[in-house]
């Protein structure tokens, strides 16, 4: 007698940086959602999926919980909260420290009332000694009722199979929402758009990655299967302009090379990338941006 299917939708939420999605990625077994060492990397939902015979589980990958300076932030947050009400369990990620600052104690008093399952992730396990994971797990219990706890590293992959067999303990019967070889809903063009961002985030000094979005203009496959691919970045200052372009060029060579590795890696063909610099002032305070940008507030 066959087991029964089991599926259902688990977002995973936590502080800017704390490591959702390089665990997501982990998770599905490939890279979808991109990851930078800078916060608030991610800004839309990102959904993936993870199928094997017991079930399919859609896990959301959400922005960074946090106070919102500007619109976009806004955005960001309201598209991470409005995941509470839409799926079976929370995964809710915090880091191995010793103690509980002050956007996790904001975290824990958002999540008073949710009626599904929140199971508690602390990852970067890592970074601290074995002896130091218990003192850490004792502090979070005290903060919510937590349907479970597992301490985890991300970036390593250390235990994080148990992730995946603790949530389907908790998934009910369900039907296979996508088909079994799907990883991801998100278009090609978000995705390549999402990549650009990822290579400007880890070239760029710390004062202009949150003012930059990249949209893709043209994406086109030629007969003979080369990739061509035109992009802008966006940028709210004119002095940020010429730090993205570099000294004849250098910076915006830098990342089109490394983005076009990244792409070439993931399309697994040949690309032919071009790049362009707009500026867009306050595009982040900027309805009629953020909506042209993908950050549309009737789409969450």
């Amino acid at each position: 007698m066959n087991k029964q299917f089991k599926s259902g939708f688990v977002t995973l939420i936590g502080r800017p940086n704390v490591g959702k999605s390089t665990l997501m990625n982990q998770l599905i077994g490939q890279k979808i959602a991109i990851t930078s060492n800078k916060p608030q990397t991610t800004r839309n939902k990102i959904q993936t999926i993870y199928t094997c015979k017991e079930g399919q589980i859609i896990f959301l990958d959400t922005p960074g919980l946090h106070k919102a300076k500007n619109k976009l932030g806004e955005y960001m947050v309201k598209s991470a909260k409005n995941t509470f009400e839409e799926v079976d369990i929370i995964l809710w990620l915090v880091e191995a420290e010793p103690y509980i600052g002050g956007g996790d104690m904001h975290i824990a008093e958002m999540l008073k009332g949710v009626k599904v399952p929140v199971i508690l992730i602390i990852n970067k396990i890592d970074r601290i000694k074995r002896e130091e994971v218990l003192p850490v797990i004792d502090k979070f219990r005290k903060v919510y009722d937590f349907a479970d706890i597992i301490p985890i590293s991300a970036r390593n992959g250390d235990n994080t199979d148990t992730v995946i067999d603790v949530i389907f303990s908790y998934l009910k019967e369900g039907p296979m929402f996508y088909d079994e070889d799907m990883v991801t809903d998100q278009p090609m063009r978000q995705i390549a758009a999402e990549i650009v961002r990822e290579k400007a985030l880890y070239c760029l000094n710390e004062e202009i990655p949150h003012g930059i979005a990249v949209t893709v203009e043209k994406m086109k496959e030629r007969k003979n299967g080369l990739m061509d691919i035109e992009a802008n970045i966006v940028c709210e200052r004119e002095s940020h302009k010429g730090i993205i372009i570099g000294k004849g060029g250098s910076m915006l060579k830098k990342i089109g090379s490394t983005a076009r590795f990244e792409l070439e890696k993931m399309l697994e063909q040949k690309v032919n990338l071009k790049l362009w610099v707009k500026v867009r002032k306050e595009w982040r305070d900027s309805d009629i941006f953020l909506k042209n940008f993908g950050y549309d507030e009737k789409k969450l």
